[in-house]
């Protein structure tokens, strides 16, 4: 069954420990938390503190995603805050297989983020040593948008690579996963979807989210 990662960049920050319980008491899987710099991505969002506030209260895998410049910088502050995955993007990592085992090392999972324009063949020389690989399905930045189609395609050429690797990495769709298009994302290969607007829009999150795990399983 795939795994469901509410994004809290949809939450509302006013409400903040009420929608975290509310994922807490669901049958989502991992809470996904989007840092921005306003560098890489023309957005910002939060940073250490927040994600430390999150950790007190959340009972779920935390999944942070860095949507920075220079991530390997704040590797180990990452890992005290409190994250058990941390994901970092190739675009953004020169010295990505160094990066990789640092994260290791910090006794997170280690996940590597590529934007729609990447072709995931660039992804060949470490999937063996990666736990995930979150695709972007929309232009990283802001919530919201669309799922670009041609996604669907990516994740068949990576899970193809995954299975000839013999790697363990899950497929990670971000950005425009809704009702209507989860099973499609999931038949073409997809492991875990992070699902914001839908979610958080809902008049019903719970329900939403069941309902999306039905739609998996």
């Amino acid at each position: 069954m795939a795994l469901i990662a509410p994004s809290l960049l949809s939450a509302d920050f006013l409400r903040l420990e009420d929608e975290i319980e509310m994922i807490n008491n669901s049958e989502a899987d991992w809470f996904h938390l989007d840092v921005m710099d306003g560098r890489f991505v023309p957005n910002i969002s939060f940073g250490l503190p927040v994600i430390q506030a999150i950790h007190s209260k959340a009972k779920k895998v935390l999944d942070v995603h860095l949507m920075i410049l220079e991530p390997e910088k704040y590797v180990t502050e990452f890992a005290r805050a409190g994250a058990d995955i941390l994901s970092v993007h190739i675009e953004a990592s020169p010295h990505l297989h160094r990066t990789i085992q640092t994260i290791h090392n910090e006794g997170m999972k280690a996940g590597v983020a590529v934007n729609p324009h990447t072709p995931v063949h660039l992804l060949e020389d470490v999937i063996a040593d990666i736990d995930l690989v979150c695709l972007m399905s929309v232009n990283p930045g802001f919530g919201g948008q669309k799922f670009i189609p041609h996604t669907l395609k990516k994740i068949e050429q990576l899970k193809q690579m995954i299975l000839a690797s013999g790697s363990s990495a899950l497929i990670e769709i971000d950005g425009g996963v809704t009702l209507d298009n989860a099973a499609t994302i999931i038949a073409a290969g997809a492991d875990v979807l992070v699902a914001g607007n839908t979610v958080f829009n809902a008049t019903a999150p719970v329900d939403t989210i069941s309902r999306l795990k039905k739609t998996l399983s």
